[in-house]
């Protein structure tokens, strides 16, 4: 079943990197930004891991951990974080696990021919585990601002 604003999100499991496993259930008592993007090393995925980079203080000041999801796999995501110099880690979704539990997998079009793609989503998820704020279609700029305010005003809540 795919998430719903106001109910709790499903705990899951998944490798990122660093040699981590991202659990859910073991974020309880922070709050959690998912971000799910397109591809590594693109245009708009760059921009936007360099926005979350460029805030993260300001996010871990709200008690809020940021996590960057994509289908790529783990070697991929270590050479993407380490050239960007992100300073959060990034999930490797090849199964599509969590893609289904988000909803973001979407029919897309380019140059005429349709296929199965991410949608740029982000979701925003209190201490309890429960889905306070969803953004889905996201277009990057300005965007990352918005989700660190929503954080901020939520650790305030």
């Amino acid at each position: 079943m795919a998430v719903a604003l106001n109910e709790p999100v499903a705990d899951f499991q998944a490798q990122a990197t660093g040699g981590q496993t991202v659990s859910l259930s073991e974020l309880k008592g922070r709050q959690v930004v998912v971000y799910f993007y397109p591809k590594d090393s693109t245009p708009g995925c760059t921009t936007q891991g360099q926005d979350f980079r460029d805030l993260l203080e300001q996010f871990k000041a709200a008690d809020t951990e940021v996590f960057g999801v994509s289908r790529d796999g783990l070697k991929s995501h270590e050479n993407f974080k380490a050239k960007q110099g992100f300073t959060f880690e990034l999930i490797s979704d090849k199964d599509e696990a969590l893609c289904q539990l988000f909803d973001v997998i979407k029919l897309k079009k380019l140059y005429g021919k349709e296929y199965l793609g991410v949608d740029r989503s982000t979701f925003l998820i209190d201490r309890d585990g429960v889905l306070r704020q969803e953004w889905r279609g996201v277009k990057v700029p300005g965007h990352v601002q918005s989700v660190l305010e929503a954080a901020q005003a939520l650790s305030q809540g």
